[in-house]
């Protein structure tokens, strides 16, 4: 019996798993039960996508826009609880805020692989719905804790339970958009960072004038934000969908244009079973190294902005108050930017390119930070600090390179799981840069920090160029040239590496 018509056979209703539509594909419930294999439902879909009109096709595709973003505020809220009094209050010395800061990337390192497994086994979406019910339970717990090893704790296992979400939205963004669209649709949900920056922000304000606590401000933060992710929890549990099969808000029809639509990217749907062979390749691939490397110098960056930007700015001689204000245009500022880099990302042949050029405004504020006089021009520090949010930009572009130059699934669950651990090495070490002694101005951590966006320029240049040779080297041998375009598709739900697959491109 074909995948599709198991799948036709096992319809239920909304009320029943959340997925609406008749013939949308019922999922097993996540505990011990395996996922169905979306490769042989993609083959029928886009089989099925042959019986109709192409260029009708290509017109109802346009019409589909599907934008999952999700936003999360429980790493901020360190940073904003920090200019309230946490350290104080916690009985925090010397290096311990540090510590604390490195605790949830800890965690993250330690979930990043098993939960690539995971991702590649169940639904992506209900995984991400329970998730998130628990880590903002833990959110909470954030207020209960009094000492430093207990916050060490708290932060650990959000870490853990974090290490799932930008994989899972890699994963869903390279199944619901083409190779084309997914630097800028991933932009898009990484842009929402900007407007939660902008929104703990004002909490923080608003929880540092609220009066008559019976706890202090900083745990009010956390107890805001923890509530916000269980309430989120449930929605995403209802309504995010696993692929484009079943995506509730689509027709049958509009699912086997959305099939057909990302049958060019080679990559096809998702394959449950491990693939010994494809692990080996993993690890052996140059390209992957590159992006390894990369993936220290980012999560630098990141565990130093993310978690000192608040100390910096406070530093300059600002109030707990103007300080949480004063944070406010970094998220703007990032959610305009890391959209606009978006849609330079599309132009062709400009991936690459874009993610070195928007390291640029980012390095060009540290060196600001480092020389500019803090007695006389007190608020261009400020402008400096604000630039830092512009890193959301080549973080997330880089990101996608997994998932775009990426082909068989247990070799990208593997890149992205070994990735991820890399990042969160870099994520671990970035705040240790700071060192207490060195306020306001941490010199020792504005130079690592520009020393990582320079490395992370001059191996995304190395990355490009291999990319570049690959595919040239295929076009000289007539790999590339025109062939039956239906036949390459199938090709693509064959679950072959990039390596494997001769029709393979890659993203420059």
């Amino acid at each position: 019996m074909s995948a599709l018509k198991e799948a036709d056979e096992a319809v239920t209703s909304s009320s029943d798993h959340g997925y609406g539509s008749t013939k949308s594909v019922r999922w097993l419930d996540l505990l011990g039960v395996k996922e169905m294999d979306l490769n042989e439902v993609g083959k029928e879909y886009f089989q099925q996508s042959l019986q109709y009109d192409q260029a009708q096709l290509e017109r109802d595709s346009i019409k589909m826009m599907m934008t999952y973003m999700l936003s999360f505020l429980d790493k901020q809220t360190l940073n904003y609880s920090n200019a309230y009094g946490l350290q104080e209050d916690t009985h925090m010395v010397g290096n311990d805020y540090s510590w604390v800061s490195s605790a949830l990337y800890i965690g993250w390192l330690v979930g990043a692989y098993p939960w690539q497994i995971l991702l590649q086994r169940y639904p992506v979406g209900r995984l991400i719905g329970v998730m998130l019910f628990v880590w903002g339970t833990i959110c909470l717990l954030q207020a209960a804790v009094f000492n430093f090893a207990g916050f060490f704790a708290i932060r650990f296992f959000l870490g853990l339970l974090e290490a799932v979400v930008s994989p899972a939205f890699i994963i869903l963004t390279s199944m619901l958009w083409t190779r084309e669209e997914q630097s800028l649709r991933s932009s898009y949900w990484l842009s929402v960072n900007g407007i939660s920056a902008i929104v703990g922000a004002l909490l923080a304000y608003g929880a540092g004038n609220a009066t008559g606590l019976a706890v202090p401000e900083w745990k009010l933060i956390y107890l805001i934000v923890g509530s916000m992710t269980i309430a989120w929890g449930f929605v995403i549990y209802l309504y995010l969908p696993d692929g484009p099969h079943n995506a509730k808000m689509l027709t049958e029809y509009e699912r086997v244009v959305a099939v057909w639509r990302i049958s060019r990217n080679q990559t096809g749907l998702k394959e449950p079973k491990i693939v010994p062979a494809q692990i080996r390749e993993a690890l052996v691939d140059p390209r992957q190294w590159l992006l390894y490397l990369m993936a220290i110098c980012y999560g630098i960056l990141n565990g130093g902005v993310a978690n000192f930007l608040a100390a910096i700015i406070k530093g300059f001689g600002y109030s707990a108050l103007r300080t949480s204000m004063l944070q406010t245009p970094v998220g703007a500022l990032e959610l305009v930017m890391v959209i606009a880099f978006g849609y330079l990302s599309k132009v062709r042949n400009m991936l690459g390119a874009t993610i070195v050029i928007s390291c640029i405004p980012g390095l060009a504020g540290l060196i600001g930070i480092m020389n500019i006089s803090i007695e006389h021009h007190r608020f261009a520090l400020v402008g400096m600090c604000w630039l830092q949010g512009i890193l959301g930009a080549p973080v997330v572009l880089n990101w996608t390179l997994p998932g775009l130059n990426t082909a068989g699934h247990t070799k990208r669950s593997t890149v992205l799981g070994i990735y991820f651990v890399f990042y969160c090495a870099g994520n671990i070490a970035g705040p240790h840069l700071f060192l207490a002694s060195e306020a306001p101005r941490y010199p020792t951590a504005i130079k690592g920090l520009a020393g990582s966006y320079a490395a992370a320029m001059g191996l995304q240049i190395i990355y490009t160029g291999y990319c570049y040779f690959e595919n040239r080297s295929k076009q000289n041998k007539g790999i590339l040239d025109d062939v039956n375009f239906n036949e390459e598709a199938m090709e693509g739900f064959e679950d072959l590496t990039d390596k494997q697959n001769k029709h393979f491109r890659y993203r420059i």
